[in-house]
């Protein structure tokens, strides 16, 4: 079994990266919103307490990720979700695409 991390750049392209992931035979997928720490800093967020920023964080116009975690059974599922991600954003490579990793 392997675990596959994606964090796709690019917020408005999620519907058609789980498609493509369904289509590469993925069944399911964990999809949470985040951001990176370059973005994280360049919001400047101001607080005196971790609430006060998470609740500036939350309304902010703070550009976000999605990040999907996926269970798959062998390194040819890894492949394949590899291979529809980039089917839908391009390289991985570029910048501004996203980013996959998978581990045992």
């Amino acid at each position: 079994m392997f675990m596959v991390m994606f964090v796709l750049d690019d917020p408005s392209r999620l519907d058609e990266v789980l498609n493509a992931w369904e289509a590469a035979g993925i069944s399911g997928a964990t999809i949470i919103e985040s951001t990176g720490i370059n973005r994280r800093r360049q919001a400047k967020l101001v607080g005196t307490s971790l609430m006060a920023g998470i609740n500036r964080l939350m309304s902010s116009d703070e550009e976000s990720h999605y990040t999907l975690f996926t269970i798959v059974p062998d390194e040819s599922v890894v492949t394949r979700c590899l291979e529809a991600a980039e089917s839908v954003v391009g390289d991985l490579n570029q910048k501004n695409t996203g980013v996959l990793a998978a581990w045992p």
